[in-house]
């Protein structure tokens, strides 16, 4: 066939698709994907190459099968796309955030917001992260690419809800795939970790589990809590609307009306009746559900439960994991969150907080011999961070493991922001009462 012959339907539709694929091109920074640009146009032009080998070439009219392949492998391909490099859906897993999220949002989280990350893993089975239904990893190691981030509408500002890998999660044991490794060591011992619970499983920093929270501390911020109340750069960060604590609640000796509580917005499975009390314990409360809750008939007295330093120290599970600096998850710094560019000096008081940053995060050995630091071999006094870090916080604050529990979130492992909640659910109800048709298409 000459080109001459070519209808000008073909040849508008080669410059339609050419002309996105080569602003994907530029906009990936890879020009060796311009050799698609060939591929394109004998698709569009041309068709000497069979690209559709399940079909019968020439063949105009196909089976009700082939058709389904057809569409098939149109979603794969066109779906998969989409979550690289534009949007991608999550599900609430956790009470973390509420009354942000709800356990049970199902997100659509922009990767545009901070620029989509080239994938370091791309051999995976389409729409998995980093299991199958089995339990078996759903991605090969094969192909490692090095971390590169395209561009995108702009960076993580202080206060957004941001969507990233979680950091620990680069080793996970294979029977608690949801507990943090390093914590359960912590608790017991790594022999014993494994014995129960084990083989391990190690994961790339791109197939972590994924974790959303509020970004409260940017690279080069200095962070203090007291009191449960956080202040950056002295200035008091005020926490979200909806976020919320929790609080000992003491009745006048019977149960509060599981409706009324649900009417104020409590989550009603993650509570419980102390009749020793008489009352609940741990009810996590957002200001306006607190005032609610006071007007109740049946209360006598909400109290907030902030964890203060005791005559032992802090808090051994927050980050970094040193009683004696008196931590708690409501009283902790000051801390300073590593930026990229920035050098510290090191000393063994200090090095707890950037042990990890060093090793795990910017692949360094590490070792102190002899009260001295030794960093790829040669005694370093100081160090000089590669990247930017982040400190997030979940916005119910007393039920989420966050930054305080397991420290600073590289600029690595940041995937997105969410946009829109397209669904809800809730667990705890048949349907179609299970789903919270208030929370169908709201914008976060």
């Amino acid at each position: 066939m000459s080109l001459k012959d070519v209808s000008p339907a073909k040849w508008r539709r080669f410059a339609l698709w050419g002309a996105l694929y080569l602003a994907w091109v530029v906009w990936l920074g890879n020009y060796w994907f311009l050799l698609g640009l060939p591929v394109i146009f004998d698709a569009c032009i041309t068709g000497k190459v069979h690209w559709r080998f399940w079909r019968k070439r020439g063949a105009v009219k196909q089976g009700a099968v082939r058709e389904w392949i057809d569409a098939i492998i149109f979603a794969v391909v066109v779906v998969t796309f989409i979550n690289m490099f534009f949007f991608q859906a999550f599900k609430i897993p956790s009470s973390s955030m509420e009354s942000t999220l709800y356990t049970g949002d199902h997100l659509f989280v922009s990767k545009l917001a901070y620029g989509p990350r080239v994938p370091q893993t791309p051999l995976t089975i389409p729409f998995t992260h980093n299991v199958l239904p089995s339990g078996r990893k759903s991605y090969s190691t094969l192909i490692q690419n090095k971390y590169r981030r395209l561009k995108g509408w702009g960076k993580v500002e202080r206060g957004d809800i941001v969507v990233f890998c979680f950091p620990n999660g680069d080793t996970v044991l294979s029977q608690m795939p949801a507990a943090d490794y390093y914590a359960v060591v912590r608790a017991t011992s790594k022999e014993y970790a494994l014995r129960r619970w084990g083989p391990l499983v190690v994961h790339p920093k791109d197939k972590k589990d994924h974790y959303v929270k509020r970004c409260v501390g940017l690279p080069g911020d200095t962070l203090l809590m007291q009191d449960g109340r956080l202040f950056v750069g002295g200035a008091e960060m005020l926490p979200p609307e909806n976020s919320q604590l929790c609080y000992t609640v003491e009745t006048t000796g019977g149960r509060i009306n599981t409706r009324a509580l649900e009417n104020i917005g409590v989550n009603t499975s993650e509570m419980f009746f102390d009749a020793s009390l008489p009352g609940y314990r741990h009810l996590a409360l957002s200001q306006a559900m607190l005032e609610k809750l006071r007007a109740l008939p049946n209360v006598v007295e909400a109290k907030a439960e902030l964890e203060l330093p005791g005559a032992g120290g802090g808090d051994a599970e927050i980050f970094p994991f040193t009683p004696s600096l008196g931590w708690t998850r409501d009283c902790l710094g000051p801390l300073w969150v590593p930026s990229k560019g920035a050098t510290v000096s090191l000393t063994a008081d200090n090095l707890p907080l950037y042990r990890r940053i060093i090793t795990a995060y910017e692949d360094h050995s590490l070792e102190e011999i002899d009260g001295k630091i030794y960093i790829d071999g040669a005694e370093a006094h100081s160090y000089t961070f590669g990247q930017d870090y982040f400190f997030m916080m979940g916005d119910n604050r007393h039920n989420s493991l966050d930054s305080r529990y397991w420290g600073f979130v590289p600029e690595d492992h940041i995937v997105g922001k969410p946009r829109v909640i397209w669904l809800s659910t809730d667990k705890n109800r048949s349907f179609p009462d299970n789903i919270r048709w208030r929370r169908f298409l709201k914008f976060v």
